[in-house]
């Protein structure tokens, strides 16, 4: 089932969600004959999308907003913040073309601190799904849910099975290991199954975690992490300030427990457009990229180590 199929599905059982989009209609293109009225377009305005959805959220309804990531979580900020954070409304934003698949759009396309700026917001949840079934799937809850949601929207197909229930605050665990964890979400979730094959096939000892959700966050999975794994790997097509990295140490320094954290994101800079592919290659976030910089981070920490103790 697509998230369109999902979407209109859960629609037509509920009167009260509605549909809506700053000309954003990629992943909705069928919806205005399925939904009629309740299918609003907006146009080329995110600060009157995020308005409308509040307004309408006050009258009782569901509103599932749809937008360019970048333009969504940045331009409607304090539409956000202020007409649906500070009211704690059930408004649902789902950003599209989040992170690395803006691919050849350039740094003003690159929602790159989304995350950052959606957690911010007190009240607001934050869903990055691994691929289009974990978002079908996340979509009911959510929905249901009388909080606000900010989704990256990712229609990837998935590249293994998902055995763990989503369930909002709970992560997954992919594959255990105890020489490193690799905590990541969204689309990026791929590419570091690849690269925990290739750790494994190479002896590491390697757990993969799919966050899911961001905030909530699994705080027990990152303790565990912290605690049974010799190094843990944050991966994420994000600005490194503000996103899991600083998740990850935010839960240990609260729950003191100590961390030997190796963030893997974006710099101080945006990354260079390409073919999704080309991307990931370009700035070392392919599988077979990742594989090799955790195996270097863990080579150096075990190097560090044995110069501790000499």
């Amino acid at each position: 089932m697509t998230y369109e199929e999902r979407l209109v599905e859960i629609a037509e059982r509920n009167a009260d969600v509605i549909v809506m989009t700053a000309e954003n209609r990629a992943a909705i293109r069928n919806l205005p004959n399925r939904l009629g009225s309740r299918f609003v377009d907006v146009g080329i305005a995110e600060q009157t999308l995020m308005g409308a959805a509040a307004g309408l959220a006050l009258r009782g309804r569901i509103p599932v907003t749809h937008a360019l990531a970048t333009f969504l979580t940045m331009r409607a900020f304090e539409f956000i913040r202020t007409d649906i954070g500070i009211a704690r409304l059930p408004v649902k934003l789902v950003g599209a073309v989040a992170g690395f698949l803006s691919e050849a759009n350039g740094p003003t396309h690159q929602a790159l601190e989304d995350v950052s700026l959606m957690r911010g917001i007190p009240g607001m949840n934050v869903c990055c799904p691994a691929d289009e079934d974990e978002m079908v799937e996340a979509l009911g809850s959510i929905l249901e849910d009388g909080a606000p949601w900010y989704i990256r929207y990712n229609a990837h197909p998935p590249v293994f099975r998902h055995r763990t229930p989503f369930v909002p605050g709970t992560a997954e665990v992919v594959t255990d290991g105890t020489d490193v964890a690799l905590l990541t979400y969204g689309y990026l979730t791929r590419e570091c199954y690849e690269a925990a094959g290739r750790l494994t096939e190479a002896g590491v000892s390697t757990r993969l975690v799919n966050m899911r959700t961001l905030k909530p966050i699994d705080e027990a999975v990152i303790i565990r992490a912290a605690l049974e794994t010799s190094l843990v790997v944050t991966v994420e097509d994000h600005f490194a300030t503000g996103g899991l990295a600083t998740i990850v140490a935010e839960v240990a320094a609260a729950h003191a427990v100590a961390v030997r954290l190796h963030p893997i994101a974006l710099p101080d800079r945006w990354f260079t457009p390409a073919l999704l592919a080309d991307v990931l290659e370009c700035e070392g976030f392919s599988g077979e990229r990742l594989a090799s910089r955790v195996a270097a981070a863990l080579a150096a920490r075990h190097e560090s180590r044995g110069h501790v103790h000499a």
